[in-house]
């Protein structure tokens, strides 16, 4: 694997963005960027000004779908289509991406996947598997059977076209409004915080935040290295990585100065708000840069403008009655 160190991030990302409009040019949605002020979200700290990523309005409900397409783009594709490992998201999108190129595609789901988004994987045309309780059991089934079907392997979140693809979505944040002060992200793998740090550099304050039972940026960062460790809790489905990835692990080392973490009740209590206050659907990984501001994990300056990225919306409804 290439280094992450040794890749022009900025220069792969606009190559992704270009790659996906020349060749794909009806998949991706260019996602709404909504300001408000920050007091419509509960922040009394005078000129703060809130700007909501809604990505998760992006095709297959997340901001994988970006990801997923540019690696099968950048690929040769062969006759056994796209294989994938994942919570669900991942999944979604690359099932997308491939039906979108008319591929075939096989997904691996842990049982903590919920049927919701099996029901859009099925929609998809996708075959599934499911088995093991998290995410890592899926991505071992999933890397044996590619190697016994010679299909192109779309990871998660740890392959250089992932994290370039997932970049293009701060590319379009930055197109539309220039850079914020500061990018609230969720980090399960670390594909979506490798890309937006990539993109953005130094130019905004790139937050990582992550749930107290899915610690893997954390953790590594006790550990001055990526380490295994236990998943769980509310947003386990969509950020159960049971290691922060190998690119996001350096860029974040270099682009990344705070990994925050946030107790299921902030991120559950976020989600709620989200859909009670603003109507807005989401699974509890797209809650928690509101939680951080909720819960005082993130405190905002006088005048900051603040990118919450709300990155994905494949949740049961019944869930947030």
């Amino acid at each position: 694997m290439t280094s992450a160190a040794a890749i022009d991030w900025r220069r792969d990302i606009d190559a992704a963005a270009r790659r996906m409009r020349e060749r794909a040019p009806h998949f991706l949605r260019k996602t709404p960027l909504w300001k408000l002020p920050g007091r419509a979200l509960g922040i009394e700290v005078p000129g703060v000004e809130l700007w909501l990523k809604l990505e998760h309005l992006q095709v297959g409900g997340s901001f994988k779908a970006r990801g997923m397409m540019n690696r099968l783009l950048a690929n040769e594709i062969p006759a056994s289509g796209a294989i994938v490992a994942s919570g669900g998201n991942a999944g979604i999108a690359t099932a997308a991406a491939a039906q979108a190129l008319g591929v075939h595609c096989e997904v691996f789901l842990p049982t903590v996947s919920p049927e919701a988004k099996r029901a859009k994987l099925r929609a998809l045309g996708a075959s599934l598997v499911v088995g093991g309780e998290v995410y890592a059991d899926a991505l071992a089934a999933c890397l044996e059977r590619q190697r016994e079907s010679g299909a192109l392997l779309t990871h998660a979140y740890d392959q250089a076209e992932v994290v370039a693809g997932a970049g293009t979505l701060g590319r379009e944040i930055e197109e539309e409004a220039g850079s914020p002060d500061a990018v609230l992200v969720s980090v399960g793998g670390g594909g979506l915080i490798g890309g937006l740090a990539a993109w953005f550099e130094r130019r905004s304050r790139v937050v990582a935040l992550e749930p107290e039972r899915a610690p893997t940026l954390f953790r590594a960062r006790a550990a001055g290295r990526p380490v295994d460790v236990e998943v769980g809790g509310v947003a386990a489905d969509s950020l159960g990585a049971r290691r922060i990835g190998a690119f996001a692990w350096d860029i974040t080392q270099r682009q990344v100065r705070d990994a925050l973490l946030l107790p299921d009740e902030a991120i559950r209590a976020a989600q709620q708000w989200l859909w009670k206050e603003l109507k807005l659907a989401v699974e509890p990984a797209a809650a928690l840069p509101l939680a951080a501001l909720h819960a005082g994990a993130y405190a905002p300056r006088e005048g900051e403008r603040i990118c919450l990225i709300v990155c994905g919306a494949n949740v049961d409804p019944a869930s947030l009655a």
